[in-house]
């Protein structure tokens, strides 16, 4: 009997340091039937000329050189729309990634627990330190609005990147273009869109290797503090589609307060211009500008609850 085809897709720009390791992981499977897209965004190092050479000795890898260089979002979403008719999953692995050897095996088994689920997560490696732990123990399908209202709730997060999660392949062709451009963090908005309709399967396995020390977009805003922006972002978002009224409105207003807190304490340490750039942008993708009024209370705010402070200790 044939198990279900398993696409994995890789786009990649100028990678060539680690992109063999990734290549070599996804070869190195114990689930035999998948196909695997390899897509060259232009590069100008090597990094062509090592995913050709993989197609060239594998029947079930392809490879697509793009003649116009695109943004990542937009390549990923190009990349996407090479599935197989006939695949019946899939992941994107970013090319400074890798997986492990029964990482599609695993997937697919957790997909056949029910046509229902549209996402699968499991734990993974970032650097040196295993996430995902902190998912409900001995639940491997939950409803995917549980699970977004999980996330709404504790802050409990199992998407990792999109190196960690795998879509049904139906999903990522009846929502093409599959990530919506112009989002802080397209990645997890797209998983919570889909846990609206879909139920959501977990792996208590690591699955895969997210690399931290690379010159990635992500790590070149890790300094900017990004996840309590991160936070606001998806609370304004998408409280009121997973959370009664009352306690949307209320978690917003808590999300928002906390954030501002963390902006107040940002601008009495003097944060460059590349900082505030990059936290009106964030904003900018939920319809809103930095409050300057809510900024100025909170920093006045803040300075008071310092003296107070100070006062006390003082006349301790």
């Amino acid at each position: 009997m044939d198990q279900p085809l398993f696409t994995v897709v890789t786009p990649f720009h100028n990678t060539e340091a680690y992109l063999s390791q990734c290549i070599e992981s996804v070869l190195a499977q114990s689930y035999p039937d998948f196909e695997y897209i390899l897509v060259d965004n232009c590069s100008t190092d090597r990094s062509g000329e090592i995913a050709r050479a993989y197609a060239g000795r594998d029947p079930r890898i392809r490879f697509i050189r793009r003649t116009q260089l695109l943004s990542q979002v937009q390549n990923y979403n190009a990349a996407l729309a090479e599935l197989s008719a006939a695949s019946r999953y899939c992941k994107l692995l970013q090319a400074d990634d890798t997986i492990f050897p029964d990482c599609l095996k695993l997937v697919v088994q957790a997909f056949s627990q029910s046509e229902s689920i549209g996402l699968v997560s499991s734990l993974y490696l970032k650097g040196d330190t295993v996430r995902g732990s902190d998912f409900p123990p001995e639940t491997p399908v939950l409803p995917g609005r549980e699970v977004a209202a999980l996330y709404l709730r504790s802050g409990t997060y199992v998407f990792g990147s999109p190196t960690t999660v795998s879509y049904r392949s139906s999903i990522v062709r009846q929502d093409a273009p599959f990530y919506q451009e112009g989002l802080l963090h397209e990645d997890t908005e797209k998983c919570m869109q889909i846990l609206a309709a879909w139920d959501f399967g977990f792996v208590y396995q690591v699955l895969s290797f997210l690399r931290t020390s690379n010159d990635s977009i992500t790590s070149r805003v890790r300094s900017f503090n990004p996840d309590v922006l991160d936070r606001y972002i998806l609370v304004k978002r998408f409280a009121s589609a997973f959370l009664p009224a009352d306690e949307a409105v209320a978690l917003i207003k808590e999300a928002r307060a906390q954030y501002y807190g963390f902006l107040a304490h940002s601008a009495v340490r003097f944060r460059g211009s590349a900082f505030w750039r990059y936290h009106k942008g964030g904003l900018k993708t939920v319809g809103e500008a930095i409050d300057r009024g809510l900024l100025a209370r909170t920093i006045g705010l803040r300075a008071i609850h310092r003296a107070l402070y100070r006062r006390s200790f003082a006349d301790a």
